[in-house]
């Protein structure tokens, strides 16, 4: 039996009250492609049909294991020890929920401190929050509490930005009434952006490694940013990188936003993926999210609590930090027990790894001909391509290789059409490497 809590008297009374002639008047904002499509579906199919279907449509999948694979711009193949599969599917892990008892959720919120603990540590800033959704909300939060902090309503988006990350800032910033500079997409935007700064700056939102995996030192950046009473977010993409370049608490930030999909974390065709977010301490209280804190009780037993929840479920609408409902508690226990076992010096040799690989595509490529136009790296680049990069790539899948991601596929507008970004890590192979070069090699003609 079909349970309709609503009669149509109630939504037309609901209606009446908030002043909506009909309910589609409540999805305007949503552009008019996106709404009322006609999905191809039966209307209902046995269990059997349905498996069949499903299991012809995963068919048609290949998996980032299957061959030469180099795709990154954000979303990274790394190695997942089964430990960390194992250790997440304990009981205690696999059901507990949310941490509103203390008394009963000591184990999860002992594991969201120790992850809050090591995101500090990763981005040299004094606090953590208890996790995102993912990198690119975590960079529209950071914006949106840059404004609260300065109360200002700019924000400056530098053109090594992943382009994803900026238009989800765009979409949620816009709802807040913020002004949002998006600079054109440059390889390597260097400095250019403190010459965009001014007095009505809240923040300057800058990415390193940026999205055509270009390394930048900051420092300059948030020194010019703070001489205009700013704040600077600094983005990653790949957490990895941590174990090897100079954190964002070091070079000046006030607001470190990253993606930790790489630590932890299978690429699961796009998600579901963590948000990692500091900040310096003094801007703590207007941190999204919520965070967790070490206490003693009663007895003087070490004990774990909730010390800031500024989210709307926990406060009054107008005083929360954000909306943000949950954090990614799974794939946050994932990255932390991965980031256990490896250890700090078992990530730097990681990332050396990674760097080492990544000298070595760079080379392969060169000698294909192709151009290499990221000038310093960590374990991605960018190429120009002879042509399109899209039609490369579809290309060397006849050949059996997933060869990067073509910047006009995250960027159509940005007129680089013949930016292809390629990324190698532990799992790049010096025989995908080869295959790869040999390929841009025959389409080349060389």
């Amino acid at each position: 039996m079909r349970y309709l809590p609503l009669t149509p008297d109630d939504r037309a009374r609901m209606l009446g009250v908030i002043g909506a002639p009909d309910v589609d008047a409540l999805f305007v904002d949503v552009p008019a492609a996106a709404r009322g499509a006609a999905f191809d579906l039966p209307p209902h199919a046995g269990e059997m049909e349905v498996e069949r279907a499903l299991a012809a449509l995963a068919a048609k999948n290949r998996a980032a294991g299957a061959g030469p694979f180099f795709c990154g711009a954000g979303a990274y193949r790394h190695h997942v020890p089964a430990s960390v599969d194992h250790i997440i599917q304990r009981s205690e892990f696999l059901t507990s929920y949310t941490p509103y008892q203390p008394e009963i959720a000591q184990g999860t919120l002992q594991v969201l401190f120790e992850f809050q603990t090591q995101v500090a540590a990763l981005t040299g800033l004094e606090v953590a929050n208890a996790s995102m959704y993912d990198g690119s909300t975590a960079c529209a939060e950071a914006v949106m509490m840059a404004q609260r902090v300065t109360r200002r309503e700019k924000a400056i988006l530098c053109g090594g930005l992943h382009p994803h990350y900026a238009q989800v800032t765009q979409t949620i910033a816009h709802a807040e009434g913020m002004e949002i500079v998006r600079q054109p997409a440059a390889i390597d935007p260097g400095d250019t952006v403190i010459a965009a700064i001014d007095d009505q700056t809240a923040c300057v939102v800058v990415q390193t490694p940026n999205v055509f995996g270009v390394v930048t030192d900051v420092s300059k950046i948030a020194e010019a940013a703070h001489a205009k009473g700013a704040l600077l977010v600094v983005v990653t993409t790949e957490a990895v990188s941590c174990g090897l370049l100079k954190s964002p608490g070091e070079m000046g930030a006030d607001i470190a936003v990253a993606e930790g999909q790489s630590i932890g974390n299978a690429l699961n065709f796009g998600g579901p993926y963590v948000g990692l977010f500091a900040a310096r301490e003094k801007l703590v209280r207007q941190m999204p999210g919520r965070l967790c804190g070490e206490t003693v009780d009663a007895e003087g037993r070490r004990g774990y609590v909730l010390t800031l929840s500024t989210r709307e479920q926990h406060i009054r609408r107008e005083k929360a930090t954000s909306n943000i409902c949950t954090n990614s508690g799974l794939c946050a226990l994932a990255f932390s027990i991965h980031l256990s076992l490896l250890g700090g010096a078992g990530l730097r040799r990681l990332a050396l790894i990674n760097h080492s690989r990544a000298r070595e595509l760079a080379d392969a490529v060169k000698g294909a001909g192709l151009e290499v136009l990221t000038p310093r790296f960590f374990n991605e680049i960018a190429v120009r391509t002879p042509g399109p990069a899209a039609a490369l790539v579809d290309a060397l899948l006849a050949d059996g290789i997933v060869a990067g991601v073509p910047f006009s596929r995250l960027d159509p507008a940005a007129g680089l059409d013949d930016v292809l970004l390629l990324a190698a890590t532990e799992t790049t192979t010096s025989e995908d490497i080869a295959a790869l070069a040999a390929a841009l090699a025959r389409r080349s003609g060389r």
